[in-house]
């Protein structure tokens, strides 16, 4: 008796327990890429610390929808000549015609064309990355970090070749590999 009483505990339990909510649910809508956002990025060199540095100067922006995000997207523009290292001499050079050409291409672009959902907090973004004049498919992933009254935070990363973009210069002793670190934060 006691066995049963404990299964029929169990299963009223489970049943007035609430499902944990989608945390997207709350932070759907229309966001504008907030100037507190970081994009990060880290490019390895063989035998050498190799670079790290900041694009400070970002704007876009995104639309969360919990339901189906298949139609959340997301636009993301960069202004390579705010690039930042540390050092103004490598600072310089990535400006240069030999990496960003900021003289003929001002901006760098990025546009989602399909989310998918992969966990309760995170998504894979595919989309089209434009720079120096190029366009290609990339891929990055989004992990819900932390909604405030209006405003969310994602943590994205990703990883982009450079060769295809004609910023190959220094391969292989610089890898071909842009490692992205983002903090994404969206203000409505």
């Amino acid at each position: 008796m006691k066995s049963a009483y404990s299964a029929t505990f169990l299963l009223v339990t489970l049943a007035c327990t609430p499902v944990s909510a989608n945390p997207f649910s709350s932070a759907a809508g229309h966001y504008r890429i907030d100037s507190a956002s970081h994009i990060g990025f880290s490019i390895a060199q063989v035998a050498g610390p190799g670079i790290k540095g900041t694009i400070p100067d970002i704007s876009g922006r995104f639309d969360i929808d919990p339901d189906q995000p298949s139609r959340s997207f997301v636009e993301i523009k960069l202004n390579p000549s705010s690039v930042q290292t540390g050092q103004e001499r490598v600072e310089n050079f990535l400006r240069s015609s030999a990496v960003f050409n900021i003289a003929a291409y001002p901006q760098i672009m990025f546009r989602s064309s399909r989310i998918t959902q992969d966990g309760p907090r995170s998504a894979v973004i595919e989309g089209v990355l434009t720079a120096r004049g190029v366009s290609r498919s990339e891929t990055f992933h989004a992990t819900f970090v932390e909604q405030q009254k209006g405003s969310v935070t994602f943590h994205v990363t990703g990883n982009v070749p450079r060769m295809p973009y004609g910023m190959g210069v220094g391969v292989p002793l610089y890898s071909n590999t842009v490692a992205f670190d983002i903090d994404l934060k969206g203000v409505r």
